[in-house]
């Protein structure tokens, strides 16, 4: 019976590892950091297809850089059913080329805790992203100051009765 219980509780914890892993990749990852108000999430293939698409684990862990700059929190999600289910979290560091591996969110895993450097052909599609967000975000503030501009105009043309 002990046996039996061990195995289920190893295939609970593998389960989702080996599914991203065979899976070819996340359904989305969530963004917060530096210019970023709240969080964002994306799809995009090239930072969710792969799971060694933010680290290069093959080369091994590195040494603490002394500092790694500007840094992003990201959590890697893929969907089961209608959940959201959070597999792991990194901090990725794409000025510097660093990763630092937070862990599995519900697990452990040989690669937790360690720092690892970037695969360098995330940076692209990530500054891409950031990029896309930064005029999106501008998008409403440039339409506001629009209509005011057009209101102040209008109220300056009308005469004033006194």
């Amino acid at each position: 019976m002990k046996k039996t219980a061990d195995f289920f509780s190893f295939l609970i914890l593998v389960l989702p590892f080996v599914k991203a892993l065979a899976g070819g990749g996340f359904d989305y990852i969530t963004i917060k950091g530096p210019g970023i108000t709240g969080e964002i999430d994306v799809t995009n293939p090239d930072l969710t297809g792969d799971f060694f698409a933010f680290a290069d684990f093959s080369s091994g862990e590195i040494a603490e850089p002394v500092d790694p700059g500007q840094g992003y929190e990201i959590v890697r999600v893929y969907v089961e059913g209608s959940k959201d289910k959070p597999f792991d979290q990194l901090h990725y560091y794409p000025y510097t080329g660093f990763v630092f591996y937070d862990g599995l969110v519900n697990g452990s895993s040989e690669y937790d805790g360690k720092w690892y450097p970037a695969n360098p052909s995330v940076e692209a599609p990530f500054r891409k992203v950031l990029a896309e967000r930064a005029r999106f975000t501008w998008i409403p503030f440039v339409i506001l100051l629009t209509l005011l501009a057009i209101f102040y105009l209008a109220y300056r043309k009308n005469p004033q009765k006194s």
